[in-house]
């Protein structure tokens, strides 16, 4: 903590937007972290608690009900409303065969899920890229203002040259220790996430091979 209020008293306007920048990048990546972290770990539960609820059910309206309450996180019950879902008359949709239709309305419905559950993907991925390459700059700033400092009072000795750079040095170390957490929870999330479109994609095609041999059967 020395080194950064040194830096911070002894840095210039840039030096310090630069450390601000650092501070914002660092609080919203842990708030990503931490929302998604909880929001995926609900939505892996309900998948699993949801989806077995679901076919355990007698009839569709049954299984929405149950699943009512156990998808808390919604990444079910857009899949069951769409495949429920009436097709306007006249549109081009309707012109379609009724099979062709459903898979439509499944896929539209899972890609808004897979979408929901991918939020907050694309800042972890920027400030984990972004970060490490504003630190650096923050300690090439710092530096360079350092010797000119120095070149001003006309005093070069190592201890003169040693304190500011040293100082300065910490931008890297922030920048760093900004970026690593973005990292590994961007890569963690999206192996959440490529789980959780594993599971969505087998229930839907369940769900429509289902749906297909209840209407055979009805005609």
């Amino acid at each position: 903590m020395g080194g950064l209020s040194q830096y911070w008293v002894q840095g210039d306007n840039i030096g310090r937007a630069v450390a601000i920048m650092l501070l914002l990048m660092s609080i919203s990546a842990w708030v990503v972290i931490f929302w998604k972290g909880w929001l995926l770990n609900r939505a892996r539960r309900d998948l699993t608690d949801g989806a077995q609820a679901f076919w355990r059910s007698a009839d569709l309206a049954a299984a929405r009900e149950t699943l009512k309450n156990l998808d808390r996180e919604a990444v079910l019950l857009p899949l069951v409303d769409a495949a429920s879902q009436a097709v306007a008359s006249g549109t081009l949709e309707a012109q379609a065969l009724p099979e062709a239709q459903l898979t439509r309305r499944l896929r539209d419905s899972l890609h808004a899920v897979l979408a929901r559950l991918q939020r907050g993907q694309v800042l972890l991925a920027s400030v984990g890229a972004v970060s490490p390459f504003v630190g650096l700059f923050g300690t090439v700033w710092g530096i360079y203002h350092a010797m000119m400092g120095i070149a001003v009072e006309g005093s070069a000795s190592l201890d003169k040259v040693a304190g500011p750079v040293g100082e300065a040095l910490i931008m890297t170390a922030a920048g760093l220790a900004v970026a690593i957490p973005a990292v590994l929870a961007y890569n963690i999330f999206g192996k959440m996430v490529s789980a959780c479109e594993a599971d969505l994609e087998g229930f839907a095609h369940d769900l429509r091979e289902t749906l297909l041999a209840s209407a055979a059967r009805g005609h």
